[in-house]
């Protein structure tokens, strides 16, 4: 059993040696969490939910009924399901066993929260964010933390068009919205609500 507390919400957890970081809450997992921002109208997706901190904290944060979980592990499905249970949460929490997607029955999701596993190939985090480009509604997000930053970051642009990209603990998470084709994402750090090329333009002017 570990004990973790997140913004004031205190939870518990039964763990497995089976299941990812069975010792301690997975400090990319917390560090991805001090990044997002919810909102009552939130659907969530726990992609890869692991004994299920990410899902059960956000049930607290939102509602149980508008979070879903899913590992393709049958065990981390079980200890999600005991997890959501002790926490008091899993009468209206959906907590399935699939493959990413794949046995998922909704299609539109307004945040992906995912901890992608180190590993394996990067066929497992190809397929996390592709689909979920195509499972998100218009303006959703996608946050996903890795220890590695090239691949994803070239991946999540190709996808999503742009990312934004914060290092956290020795961690980078990755956050996505989806937005219309053509549509871009800015990819330079802002100065003053300009741009670095616009705002040495204007310094240039100036002088």
């Amino acid at each position: 059993m570990i004990h973790v507390t997140i913004e004031d919400i205190s939870l518990d957890f039964i763990t497995d040696p089976e299941v990812f970081s069975p010792s301690f809450a997975d400090r990319g997992t917390l560090a991805m969490l001090s990044y997002v921002t919810f909102d009552n109208s939130d659907t969530l997706l726990d992609l890869g939910c692991g004994y299920g901190l990410v899902g059960i904290y956000a049930s607290k944060v939102l509602s149980p009924a508008r979070v879903t979980m899913c590992d393709i592990s049958e065990k981390a499905v079980e200890l999600s399901k005991k997890n959501a249970e002790y926490n008091q949460v899993l009468d209206e929490l959906t907590i399935l066993q699939s493959d990413g997607f794949r046995n998922l029955p909704v299609d539109e999701y307004s945040l992906i929260l995912s901890n992608p596993p180190y590993h394996v190939d990067f066929s497992v985090p190809k397929h996390f964010i592709e689909e979920s480009y195509r499972r998100l509604i218009m303006g959703g997000k996608l946050y996903m933390v890795t220890k590695r930053k090239d691949w994803y970051k070239n991946k999540i642009i190709s996808v999503f068009g742009g990312v934004e990209i914060h290092e956290k603990d020795g961690y980078y998470i990755f956050i996505a919205q989806k937005r219309p084709k053509g549509k871009k994402l800015p990819t330079e750090k802002k100065e003053n609500g300009l741009s670095k090329k616009l705002a040495r333009k204007m310094k240039t002017k100036q002088h």
